[in-house]
């Protein structure tokens, strides 16, 4: 499969052709830079204008074969000289690029979200430029990508804290095609930021719907939670390593009921033994060979919960597989954090949670409490 460019390289890719215009007087159609995975990256210039003191180009990104909603976008880079005598090469984000208002991302608050590596990448590549051009004043280089407010709404930025615009992100400068970097990479940027903003309770779901029952059941701020996806086991990891006291996993029986049996990746081509899992509780919970028969027998979690409910056995079911969530997600965090978990069905509504649940609402709440 065919990779792709980050954003990051298309707006080092920019610059660095923006500057070159300027400081050599000559146009070009394309450029190439070294991306920090070592693959050189050949980006065709679009819609340049040179001015005399400024030149401004763009790339267009290519997002390979994992392509995302940046794709096929324009990164514009603007390249002007600056006022200080002294070389240095200052980074700024113009129409189009987020600003960040939350602490515990990758810049600081105040600063434009063009995250560091492509930073880096673009006084690199500038750099070379001036060297090779003998230029040793100072140069402003200003990135921009028209549209990148509106396509900002599809994406996580809002819920970070990260306002009119979009990113300017990437770590090894291209896109791995079915890469789930981008998504362990949001996750983990909120928890750094609810960790930088104090929190030591962590509510934890893997899909709007978990986060809507939290909403509609107990009232709980949608956005104060993570959702983690299928990784569960990754988001415990980050959870612990960053210090977090509690984590409280909120979602649905056919998604946990996975985690259950120790299994920390709940996507499907990873695991999927949810009627066997629940055969076998109802099994421990007393209820009769057919039942656990009848439930192998179904094709989703929603249609066995009639059954056992039948059985009589499904309040103790439920709290058994509760417990083993709770168990496993504790062993995964080696001990260093506590869990706790609900689980609910669409027709059922909340089907049992963990032993110090309602503990963990205390605890989140007081805090909230201090915070405000």
């Amino acid at each position: 499969m065919r990779y792709g460019f980050t954003t990051g390289s298309c707006a080092a890719a920019a610059a660095k052709a923006a500057a070159y215009m300027l400081l050599m007087g000559n146009e070009k159609k394309e450029i190439t830079i070294e991306t920090p995975k070592g693959i050189a990256y050949h980006a065709k210039l679009l819609d340049i204008v040179r001015k005399e003191r400024e030149v401004s180009c763009a790339v267009e990104k290519d997002g390979g074969d994992d392509a995302d909603i940046t794709t096929g976008i324009l990164i514009y880079a603007a390249v002007s000289y600056g006022q200080g005598k002294t070389p240095q090469i200052s980074i700024e984000g113009g129409a189009g690029i987020g600003r960040v208002t939350r602490p515990g991302l990758d810049q600081p608050v105040g600063s434009a979200a063009i995250n560091h590596v492509p930073r880096e990448m673009i006084v690199k590549e500038v750099t070379e430029v001036c060297q090779f051009a003998d230029y040793r004043g100072s140069l402003q280089v200003t990135i921009s990508a028209p549209g990148g407010e509106e396509l900002a709404q599809h994406t996580f930025n809002p819920r970070l804290g990260i306002v009119g615009g979009i990113s300017i992100i990437g770590t090894s400068g291209i896109v791995e095609p079915m890469s789930n970097r981008a998504v362990l990479g949001t996750i983990q940027a909120e928890l750094n930021q609810k960790r930088a903003e104090g929190c030591q309770f962590l509510a934890v779901s893997p899909g709007n719907y978990g986060m809507d029952f939290m909403k509609k059941t107990y009232s709980y701020d949608l956005d104060k939670s993570v959702k983690c996806s299928n990784f569960i086991g990754d988001t415990i990891d980050m959870a612990a390593e960053l210090g977090f006291q509690r984590i409280l996993l909120t979602g649905h029986i056919g998604k946990l009921i996975k985690v259950s049996g120790g299994i920390m990746n709940t996507h499907s081509q990873e695991a999927d033994c949810r009627m066997e899992l629940l055969a076998a509780f109802a099994v421990r919970e007393g209820a009769a060979a057919h039942v656990a028969a009848e439930v192998l027998a179904c094709a989703t979690t929603e249609e066995a919960i009639p059954i056992l409910a039948k059985s009589k056995k499904l309040p103790a079911i439920m709290a058994r597989i509760a417990e083993s969530i709770c168990y496993y997600m504790e062993k995964r965090a080696g001990g260093r954090l506590r869990a706790d978990c609900i689980l609910y069905a669409n027709e059922f509504g909340e089907l049992a949670k963990s032993k110090e649940a309602e503990l963990w609402f205390t605890l989140s709440g007081q805090e909230q409490g201090q915070q405000t």
